[in-house]
């Protein structure tokens, strides 16, 4: 196993320890047992988790009170659910010496972690990502949160991991759709932070779709040390942090107003192609650039036009809502060269104009 160390000075601990490996599910618990050892362990996943074998896999035969969210994804990323989880704890007993082992992709993360941050004020919390978004970008970080009936991640916390273990092994029970929709997160990585990175995808792409581990672990590495760093840097989303939503600004409304019939990673790579189009109206683009960028996603087989049933109006609006706005507006994370991130005046995302959104919206 591959370990990485995240420095967080506004955590509690410290720091906390990535672990990245091939098929270590089975053999987890064991560890997690020694790593939190005065812990009582409580398991909150979803129910294609439980189908797909995963659960029994991390458990075999322990009896551990556990909570399975269903329906899976989206739908039941709400406050409703995080209740549910509390509650099913309190009913077993569990208090402030508890922690909880969230298995499943994003969106079990985001409602666990938020859960674990608000029970008993605050219980640690540790992730087993089992999707190529999760295992790329959201259980690391801190960053939780659920959706409101209006906006995503309207209610959440920053609540920093206490460790997590990453199996790539599980990627290969994901559905293609599910698996092609989080590498977008991988590709936004190598644009914000790194043009090697980005130059090992274009190169390895078919490797990649084809779930070769070996391939799914180098990937995992770049992902890891490009979050890590710029959370190190971050924690809690002051300024720099803000790089790593880029495509998300317009992603985030295009999910919402398709009502979250696009993955996250399909909204996002449309989100990242509106980007590509503002900096090619703002004269931060290099030539070819956004071609490379729309290859490399055409060849994933992620979308990269708006759904014609959206309305721009609607886009907008969504937009002026997001929970980064200020004065009804979102600022813009925007690259000026692959693996670089144009700042002005010290801002990491910066102002765009309305019309100027108003129009790239017309060309996507």
């Amino acid at each position: 196993m591959n370990e990485l160390e995240v420095k967080i000075p506004a955590a509690e601990a410290g720091s906390y320890r990535i672990c990245i490996g091939n098929r270590i599910l089975d053999s987890l618990w064991k560890r997690i047992e020694a790593d939190f050892s005065r812990s009582n362990k409580f398991v909150v996943t979803d129910e294609n988790l439980v189908s797909e074998g995963h659960l029994v896999a991390l458990l075999g035969q322990r009896n551990v009170p556990s909570f399975v969210i269903t329906p899976a994804g989206e739908t039941s990323k709400n406050i409703d659910t995080a209740v549910s989880i509390i509650e099913a704890m309190e009913k077993a007993y569990l208090g402030r010496d508890s922690l909880v082992v969230a298995l499943g992709g994003g969106t079990v993360g985001d409602i666990a972690g938020f859960a674990a941050s608000i029970f008993k004020r605050g219980v640690p919390v540790v992730h087993i990502p089992t999707t190529t978004v999760a295992q790329a970008d959201s259980s690391i970080g801190g960053k939780t949160g659920v959706d409101s009936s209006i906006s995503k991640n309207a209610f959440g916390a920053f609540w920093h991991p206490a460790a997590v273990y990453i199996d790539v092994a599980t990627l290969t029970t994901l559905d293609d759709r599910q698996f092609r929709a989080g590498l977008v997160e991988s590709v936004k990585h190598a644009l914000i932070a790194d043009n090697e990175y980005f130059d090992f995808l274009e190169s390895n792409i078919e490797a990649v779709l084809a779930r070769k581990a070996d391939v799914l672990e180098r990937m995992a590495d770049y992902n890891c040390k490009i979050k890590a760093s710029v959370v190190e840097a971050d924690p809690t989303e002051k300024n720099q942090r803000r790089m790593l939503n880029y495509g998300h600004t317009v992603g985030h409304a295009v999910e919402a107003a398709g009502g979250f019939e696009l993955l996250h990673g399909e909204a996002v790579a449309i989100g990242i192609i509106a980007a590509g189009l503002i900096e090619n109206e703002m004269d931060l683009s290099e030539p070819g650039r956004l071609d490379r960028v729309r290859k490399i996603f055409e060849k994933i087989g992620v979308p990269i036009t708006l759904p014609a049933n959206l309305a721009e109006d609607n886009l907008i609006d969504l937009m002026k809502r997001d929970k980064k706005a200020v004065n009804k507006w979102p600022r813009f994370v925007l690259i000026k060269e692959i693996g670089r991130v144009y700042c002005r005046d010290g801002q990491w995302a910066v102002e765009v104009e309305q019309d100027v959104v108003e129009k790239i919206l017309g060309k996507l």
